[in-house]
């Protein structure tokens, strides 16, 4: 199915750094927010509580996924996108602080995790292979 979006003229994503914002770092986001979180009082908010919020934000962007594949139908890109962008956000603010109630520095978490991925997938070939039977399958063709 196609996606039907329109884009308003004249209106552009630019990304932070060209608008002199500055980009953090994993661990200083990290760090940053469980300091934000204790002087709140919300970093003794439980775990199982921050994942079903995670999940909420996972929601959210489920449903603008289906707009932005056309699943349901939206007007603009330009809108999408920035909607996009802050339940994304939201999503990884939620991941961040059950990392910070776990223990779990997520800087060393996507290191091990993009190890892990260098060794599963080190033949590119082959995990071209599997793209190509997974698409296959997905739109009916035969394998």
């Amino acid at each position: 199915r196609r996606r039907t979006v329109h884009r308003r003229p004249g209106r552009a994503v630019v990304p932070a750094a060209q608008r002199g914002l500055s980009i953090m770092e994993i661990t200083e986001y990290q760090r940053w927010l469980a300091t934000w979180d204790q002087e709140r009082g919300w970093d003794r908010v439980p775990p199982a509580h921050t994942l079903v919020h995670a999940l909420e934000e996972m929601g959210e962007v489920a449903r603008l996924v289906l707009k932005w594949e056309g699943y349901k139908p939206t007007e603009d890109e330009l809108d999408l996108r920035l909607a996009l962008r802050e339940e994304l956000s939201d999503l990884l603010v939620f991941v961040f602080k059950l990392a910070n109630q776990t223990g779990v520095d997520l800087d060393e978490a996507l290191c091990a995790g993009r190890v892990k991925a260098e060794h599963r997938y080190a033949d590119i070939e082959a995990a071209r292979a599997e793209l190509d039977r997974f698409e296959d399958r997905l739109h009916g063709r035969a394998s």
